[in-house]
C-alpha cells in the first residue's frame, strides 16, 4: 500500500474537527462553563478583552454555578485573581456573564513587538 493511500485512509478515520465539547471556544460565560463537568466549578475563566488590553495573569476561579436554559443563562460565583494577586477571599457573583466574551484559562496579554532601537552612529564610529 502506498503512502498516499495510507494517508487518505487515515484522514477518513479522523474527524474533520474536534467535537464542540472539546473545542476551546470563547462565548458567554455560561456557554463556556457548560462544556465542563460540574458546570465548570474549579475552572479559571477570563474576559477576552483583558488580553486585548494587555492585562496578563488575571482570571476568575469559579466556585459555584447555577446554570439554566441548557447553559445559556444562569448565575456564577467565584474569586477574582487580578494580575496574579487574589483580590478577595470571599466568593462574589461574577458580573458580565452575557455582556462580554469569555474564554477558559488566565488572560495572557498581547505579545509586545521587540523594537530595535535605531541609534545613529557617533562621529568616531562613522569615520572608521
Amino acid at each position: 500500500m502506498s503512502a498516499s493511500k495510507v494517508a487518505s485512509a487515515l484522514k477518513s478515520l479522523l474527524p474533520a474537527e474536534l467535537p464542540p465539547s472539546l473545542q476551546s471556544r470563547s462565548g458567554s460565560l455560561y456557554s463556556v462553563l457548560s462544556r465542563y463537568p460540574k458546570d465548570g466549578v474549579g475552572q479559571r475563566v477570563h474576559q477576552t478583552r483583558w488580553s486585548m488590553k494587555n492585562i496578563a495573569d488575571s482570571y476568575w476561579l469559579v466556585t459555584r454555578t447555577k446554570l439554566k436554559s441548557e447553559g445559556q443563562h444562569g448565575k456564577v460565583w467565584g474569586k477574582l485573581v487580578w494580575k496574579g494577586k487574589e483580590v478577595n477571599a470571599q466568593e462574589t457573583r461574577i458580573p458580565g456573564g452575557l455582556k462580554y466574551t469569555w474564554k477558559q484559562g488566565a488572560s495572557r496579554g498581547k505579545p509586545q513587538a521587540i523594537e530595535e532601537a535605531v541609534v545613529p552612529p557617533t562621529p568616531a564610529q562613522a569615520s572608521s
